[in-house]
């Protein structure tokens, strides 16, 4: 049987302020990608995050879009 799909956006941007999570400029989000589960998520991000680390306004998020697509998934599956 197949694993269930989990699946993850990988985004980011610069910030108005560090200690908030508002964008400067929304055109100049940097998409980088859906990705299957968590494990590959997560290497994506940190990737990115590890290149614009000289900015500290730049951040980058996973979101467990399989959350929003099935609220019901359990809250511990990553």
């Amino acid at each position: 049987m197949n694993s269930p799909q989990l699946l993850h956006l990988v985004f980011g941007g610069e910030l108005e302020d560090i200690d908030g999570v508002t964008f400067k400029d929304l055109d100049t989000l940097d998409i980088v990608g859906i990705f299957p589960n968590y494990a590959t998520a997560h290497v994506a991000w940190k990737a990115k995050a590890q290149q614009t680390v000289d900015n500290a306004q730049m951040r980058y998020f996973i979101v467990h879009l399989h959350r929003l697509l099935d609220p019901d998934t359990s809250t511990t599956t990553r």
